[in-house]
């Protein structure tokens, strides 16, 4: 076959440092274009950028020529300091070392994209550990709980 031909759909998702909620109203749309920016700068199609307060979900297309480590690495180094010149309330921000990734079955697009669109409404009603916990027990992922949170 003379052409490599790609089509993997990745859900993302991390948090801001100790979990705090630096992504408020004033700053949240304006960080979702920013990832999607940075997405499409790496060939990696955003689908839909989300999030709530202490996390964001990214689900796009991964490049066939970006490795997952590189996208979330250029995605958190770039916004992170992107978001500290937005002003004095943004200045001791950071993410949390680690990320989850999740593969999405095409056929299971739209859930994710309402998933993430509802994320406001989602959270009333858990916290992003509870999220995250559920993530790794759905894709069957072990995990020893002392070493996922900073």
């Amino acid at each position: 076959m003379p052409k490599s031909l790609v089509k993997n759909y990745v859900h993302i998702t991390f948090s801001t440092k100790g979990r705090y909620p630096f992504i408020d109203k004033a700053i949240a749309r304006e960080l979702f274009s920013y990832l999607a920016g940075i997405c499409k700068n790496n060939e990696s199609w955003p689908v839909e950028i989300g999030g709530y307060l202490d996390h964001v979900h990214i689900l796009c297309v991964l490049s066939k020529k970006v490795a997952l480590m590189k996208l979330v690495e250029e995605l958190k180094s770039h916004s992170s300091k992107w978001i500290k010149t937005k002003g004095q309330s943004y200045r001791n921000f950071y993410w949390q070392n680690g990320y989850g990734a999740f593969s999405v079955n095409p056929k299971g697009i739209e859930v994710v994209r309402e998933y993430i669109l509802n994320q406001e409404v989602h959270h009333t009603s858990g916290t992003f550990k509870d999220e995250y916990r559920a993530f790794l027990k759905k894709y069957s992922i072990e995990f020893d709980e002392r070493y996922v949170w900073d």
